[in-house]
């Protein structure tokens, strides 16, 4: 499958943009500040629900307005058949969808139908930042695997403000007074849903992890070398997800002890917005012991995986996105990742100069020759030009 037309209005810095595509592969050329990764974000956005340089809709949304629109035509390759993916992003309140033009259905509900992954300049980061840069990484990923995830992180993360709430009013209430004990009795109910989801949210991840765990060390080895062993573990704080189907009881027990701190601090203490990805190679932490470069090797070899499993899945070749990651890596990371992305059925690649892209660096480079160059500051000057009739 592939996508066919690009439509947005008001996202990010495109009042509105229209495009036609093609299999292969697509350029994006243009300078800094043009908004050539505004329109690959969009895609990522519409397929996994997030994105990779926001934490939040809101920034997604053009100043002044209210809310965005990304449209995408899907083409299936062997049916011929195109299904309208449309997406509205409002800068407050929640994010809806339609598909064909169908009924009005929230966002999540679509993630995972376009089969999609986004090589950036933040993969390092994969490895090198702090847990939430993995944990956004385990979210997207399990959008796409898991049918139903998003829904449940969705629900969690209201779930976990309600309670949060609810704890900052206790901590600033004293005695035992009406609404203190209202306070409480909302809190066993919140804390009864925030386990239920909090658990399946860590079941889902751990069942990611262990389906990419495999392909990663695979690829690790076919991009560092066979030396290079690396691994994958999830780290859960609700530990006693391991007693089974005592974790529930077990969890709200621990919950009880953690009341005063919790009261205290505002908080949830425990919960699967504090856990994280643990990436060793060779026995060692990557985030504190691995060089740069194999850092990179280590988050492109997270990504080539996550193709592998979304290839099983939809049993078709997932769409590719790199932006901007060339001036990122060294010559043997970018052959690497130039072959990779030379055998895919669609590539969008965004550049600030189509000779940006080093295709001497690999020896079969006809997807390359054929390439479609867009440049961006020509679009946008024909986007102001029908704007202005």
């Amino acid at each position: 499958m592939f996508i066919s037309r690009l439509a947005l209005d008001h996202f990010r810095s495109w009042d509105h943009c229209l495009l036609d595509f093609a299999p292969g592969v697509t350029i994006l050329q243009g300078a800094n500040g043009l908004g050539k990764t505004n329109i690959v974000e969009a895609i990522e956005f519409l397929a996994t629900g997030a994105s990779h340089r926001a934490s939040s809709s809101a920034p997604l949304v053009e100043r002044g307005f209210d809310a965005a629109t990304i449209r995408a035509n899907l083409t299936d390759d062997e049916s011929g058949r195109t299904t309208t993916y449309e997406a509205t992003i409002r800068a407050k309140g929640a994010n809806r969808a339609r598909v064909n033009g169908g009924p009005s259905m929230y966002l999540r509900d679509i993630v995972g139908d376009i089969p999609l992954v986004a090589f950036t300049p933040d993969d390092q980061r994969l490895v090198s930042a702090d847990p939430a840069s993995r944990r956004q990484f385990l979210n997207q990923t399990a959008s796409l695997l898991v049918r139903g995830y998003a829904d449940t992180l969705q629900r969690f993360t209201h779930v976990a403000k309600q309670r949060a709430t609810l704890l900052k009013q206790l901590g600033a209430s004293e005695g035992f007074d009406a609404s203190r004990d209202a306070a409480l009795s909302g809190l066993e109910i919140w804390t009864g849903q925030y386990i239920d989801l909090g658990l399946q949210l860590t079941r889902d991840r751990m069942a990611v992890v262990e389906r990419v765990r495999e392909p990663f060390r695979k690829l690790v080895h076919k991009l560092a070398g066979p030396g290079n062993d690396a691994t994958l573990d999830y780290e859960p704080s609700f530990d006693e997800i391991a007693q089974g189907g005592d974790a529930p009881r077990l969890i709200s027990e621990h919950f009880q002890r953690l009341y005063a701190g919790e009261v205290a601090r505002g908080r949830n203490l425990i919960g699967p917005q504090r856990d994280d990805l643990l990436i060793e190679l060779n026995g060692f932490p990557a985030r504190e012991f691995a060089s740069n470069g194999e850092m990179w090797t280590l988050g492109l070899a997270l990504k080539m995986a996550v193709y592998r499993l979304l290839e099983e899945r939809f049993g078709t070749q997932p769409i590719v996105i790199l932006d901007d990651v060339f001036a990122q890596l060294d010559e043997t990371r970018r052959t690497q990742i130039l072959r990779f992305a030379a055998a895919q059925r669609q590539v969008f690649i965004t550049v600030a100069a189509a000779s940006d892209i080093p295709t001497d660096d690999i020896s079969d480079d006809d997807a390359f020759a054929d390439a479609r160059i867009i440049d961006v500051a020509t679009l946008r000057e024909q986007s102001y030009n029908e704007e202005a009739r």
